[in-house]
């Protein structure tokens, strides 16, 4: 495993860590005993990242974090959480000090901890972002030793713009993968020139990206792959990047041409985005053990030829970027 130096935190962690949703919900039945056995995976194979959220699974995935914290003892990886997404509805004024400091104090029980190290706003109306007295309340709860830093999670590349011009804003959570390239452009340059640790969410595309999935995929009905194809619970870009399900199979078979016989799509997918030096962490979720130790094998892959790069570039300039580039 690697470490980058993640933005003004201070602190050092994996470039690959562990996206914490799947164990949490929205993503078909996940045992305890998978979750458990996943996040000591990717810990034993050195991540030192955790992201999770309050909504995921009500509490679950945080939960499941703190008892495996417990039982591993010794020094905690930085654990990095949510708010917001608790509010409904999902409004701009729900984003107050009252509310935010109540997301934090659960936060806090469900993680067990007397100090959250990172809390990040979960993807807010992108009014929120025009309000200084938001940020307000998150330095305040720095200053009262709650949070030790805050950051958000975007839909938008604008939002990310917006956000890093608040001087606290520590961190930016994006998604960022073979099928949505724009970050790379404004916002990476940005971000890395005000130190701020940016971490890239669906890195995988839903899964798509692992080369697994065809047009006859059959998801369970509590799996957001199912449920939320056009943004029915939440914004689109989340499920498969956004990305028509029949338009990203056929490119998923371009790329797979691309991809070295030593190492899985994922893998591959994985070290694209690694190639990025504004990356702070890739948090790719697993569903089990053998997940979490393949995701962290990503470190280890061989850079990616010049050659390479270019062909995903004109696969998603073709094929992927009329269907998403305007949109996020």
């Amino acid at each position: 495993m690697n470490y980058r130096k993640f933005g003004k935190t201070g602190r050092t962690v994996s470039e690959v860590g562990f996206g914490a949703w799947a164990i949490g919900g929205a993503w078909g039945d996940v045992s305890e005993a998978d979750a458990r056995a996943a996040l000591h995976a990717a810990l034993d194979n050195g991540t030192t990242f955790i992201d999770t959220a309050d909504v995921y699974g009500d509490g679950r995935s945080e939960k499941i974090i703190a008892d495996v914290m417990k039982e591993r003892g010794g020094e905690r990886p930085f654990i990095a959480t949510k708010a917001g997404r608790r509010l409904d509805p999902h409004v701009s004024e729900g984003y107050n000090k009252q509310n935010l400091t109540a997301f934090v104090e659960r936060s806090l029980k469900n993680l067990a901890t007397d100090c959250l190290d990172l809390v990040q706003l979960h993807c807010p109306p992108t009014e929120v972002f025009y309000r200084p007295d938001v940020f307000e309340v998150m330095e305040e709860m720095v200053t009262a030793g709650k949070i030790r830093n805050y950051g958000v999670s975007v839909e938008k590349v604008e939002e990310g713009l917006k956000a890093i011009e608040y001087p606290g804003v520590a961190s930016v959570q994006i998604i960022y993968n073979i099928f949505r390239q724009r970050p790379s452009g404004l916002f990476f340059r940005e971000a890395k020139a005000k130190n701020v640790g940016v971490i890239v969410r669906v890195p995988l595309a839903s899964g798509l990206l692992t080369g697994k999935m065809t047009k006859d995929t059959a998801f369970a009905a509590d799996d957001h792959r199912a449920f939320n194809r056009n943004g029915e619970a939440f914004d689109k870009g989340e499920t498969f990047a956004g990305v028509p399900f029949d338009v990203a199979l056929e490119a998923v078979e371009e790329i797979r041409r691309l991809v070295p016989d030593n190492i899985t799509m994922a893998q591959f997918a994985l070290r694209w985005i690694l190639m990025e030096e504004a990356v702070g962490v890739v948090i790719p979720g697993a569903k089990n053990a053998a997940q979490a130790a393949a995701n962290a094998a990503a470190s280890d892959v061989a850079p990616l030829p010049s050659e390479v790069i270019g062909e995903l570039r004109n696969i998603y300039e073709q094929r992927i970027a009329p269907h998403v580039h305007h949109l996020w």
